[in-house]
Order: C-alpha cells, then structure tokens, then sequence
C-alpha cells in the first residue's frame, strides 16, 4: 500500500496523458445530455462523490446517483433520454455496475465507463470507455486507482463543461492547467509521511473518529473514512459538515476525534475552520488536511495541495492514506491484505 500510495503521482500523469487528448470526444456527450448519473460502490462511490460536485457546481449540470437495486433487483424500467450515465469500477468487473450500465443504456442513457481494466465487461458495455493508467493495484485497498479515476472524472469534467460555464470558478483554460498541475502536487505531499507517522502514533488509542468535510473535498472525507473502516478497522464516519452539525456532533468527545479535511481555499473553507473550533471546544481532539488557515483551527494538521477548490481532491487525500497505511501498521495489522476484503465485491444481482 506505501509503495502504491508513492506510484500516484506517476499513475496521474500517464492517465492525464492519455485521456485529455479525449475531451473533444467526450464533448459530444454534453450536447445530448441534461443531466448525470453516476453508477459505483466502494471507493468509486467517494470518487462519483468528486464528480458529483464537479458536474454541478463547475459545469452546471444536474447530477445524481445511481441505485443499483432498481435495475438489477426492482428491475424497474425508466426513461433516461438525455442522461449520461457514468459507471466507474477500477476492475470493471463488479457485476452489479455492469448491469446498471448496460441497464441505463437500455433505458435510452447514453454511457461512459471508468475503470483501470481495458477490455473489461463494464469498458465493453460504454459508448465510451475512459481507462486509466494507473497500473496494477496489489494491495487490496484502493489508492493509487482511487485518484486516477478523480483524474478521468475531472477529464470528464472538463469535456462537460464549456468555456466559462462556472461563472463565479475557473475558465475551462485554467481549469486544464490546474490539472495538469496535479501530479507535482500529489508528489509534494508524499513529503507529508513522517508527520503522518506522527498523527498516527497519536491515534493509536482511539476508539473511533469521524472524517468530515464539505463540497468537492466531502469525496475525500467519506474515501479516508472508508480506509479507515478498511485498513485499521476504526469505527469511522464520513460526513458532511453539515451533516455532522444535525445531531451526528454528540458523538465527538475525547476517545472520537475529528479529521476535517478542506481545500486552501473556496467558499466551504469558513465553515470547516468554525467546525474545527466547536470540536475543540467540545473537549475532543481536531485534527486536518488543508491550508494554514485550518492547520491554524486544529489540534495537528497535515499539508494539502496547492490547487484549486474543484482539482485539490485529486491530491487532498494523499495525507490521508498515509495516515490509514502508517495506523495499520501500528496497530498490528497488514494494511495490504485486511481481513473481509477483495479486489472485486460482487453484490446480489438480483
């Protein structure tokens, strides 16, 4: 798992090479699609989390997602004219995504895939398949997979939305550069290791902890949370913010820490910095991944990227799994192999 979280950097940029050439492509999608419906379990899930926010507050449109359980056990027909339906597996081969999609076809979507297997049953069931580059993935939790499909889904972004779409965000021209600027930005946090070891030695004794955030860096806080539940076996809740404030807080205390997690700037930035401050004040420990304004909120804080609100979740998480790697490993546990985990589930078809 160390050796694959240090891979992404690499893994991000073979993947940007190879997609971005494909926006006009894609582009043909935005004019025969309102809205977006995204398919996934797992990792994917945080990752369509990503594209969720990103399809709706920078390109401007309607994003869902999918329930599986409506194709594949309801088996209920809809009408999907005018959606894009993106099914995102790094086998391609979990059972269940690919028969929504091939389901979502069906029912008049058209349909993207997103997997790191060319030549997959989920890459063979899209109009188009978008495959990243980020070799193979050993250990059994997902990293290095995890942040080239947030690549492909930003690649997917960008496609989606024309040139000053997000009027209040970045021009379509900033937007690319930023991208490409996100490999040297995952490489520079993996400068982050020994003081992840530190944090991780600090919450050898807890109990449990909830990972929050909001907006495009949620994806990030519900990923962290589910490596947490993954790789050290920790009783962790991903959440929004503003979840977090609708009665979930009262679990906060001295053994449930918190680690919130926020881009260096953007308008959800204020409202994890106060977050911060009422879980101090709670008596319990906050800690984050971000800029010097929520490094200055928390008890400990770990870097985050120098990129922009929608692109930093592609590097945000970084600290994090060393964070989850260094834990399991202190914790006794083989972060490589856990117990009850595969490569690829496979859910009840129906």
């Amino acid at each position: 798992m160390r050796v694959e979280i240090g891979e992404q950097p690499a893994a991000l940029r073979r993947t940007l090479d190879v997609l971005l050439p494909r926006v006009p492509e894609l582009a043909a999608f935005a004019g025969r699609s309102r809205q977006v419906l995204f398919v996934a379990r797992g990792s994917s899930d945080n990752a369509a989390r990503y594209g969720r926010y990103l399809c709706e507050a920078w390109a401007g449109r309607l994003a869902t997602p999918a329930s599986p359980s409506i194709a594949t056990i309801y088996r209920r027909r809809l009408d999907l004219a005018g959606v894009l339906a993106v099914g995102l597996s790094q086998s391609g081969r979990t059972e269940e995504i690919v028969a929504t999609l091939d389901w979502a076809r069906d029912c008049g979507a058209a349909t993207v895939a997103i997997t790191n297997e060319a030549g997959s049953p989920l890459a063979d069931t899209a109009d188009a398949a978008l495959v990243t580059e980020a070799g193979p993935e050993r250990a059994l939790p997902a990293t290095k997979t995890y942040t080239a499909q947030l690549a492909a889904l930003a690649v997917l972004g960008l496609a989606l939305g024309p040139d000053g779409a997000a009027a209040a965000g970045l021009r379509a021209a900033e937007f690319r550069a930023a991208l490409r600027r996100a490999p040297d930005a995952t490489e520079a946090l993996l400068e982050s290791a020994p003081a992840a070891e530190e944090l991780a030695a600090e919450l050898a004794g807890v109990r449990g902890m909830v990972v929050s955030g909001r907006g495009y860096a949620s994806s990030t806080a519900f990923e962290l949370a589910l490596k947490l539940q993954e790789a050290c076996y920790l009783n962790a809740t991903g959440l929004s913010y503003a979840d977090l404030l609708h009665g979930p807080i009262a679990v906060v205390g001295p053994d449930t820490p918190t680690l919130l997690v926020a881009a260096g700037s953007g308008p959800t930035l204020l409202g994890v910095v106060r977050l911060a401050g009422q879980v101090r004040a709670s008596g319990a420990r906050a800690y984050g991944i971000g800029g010097t304004e929520l490094a200055a909120a928390c008890d400990r804080a770990l870097p985050g990227p120098a990129l922009p609100e929608e692109l930093a979740p592609l590097a945000l998480v970084v600290p994090g799994q060393l964070v989850v790697e260094a834990l399991s490993r202190r914790l006794g546990i083989d972060p490589d192999t856990p117990r009850g985990l595969h490569k690829i589930t496979q859910t009840d078809p129906g």
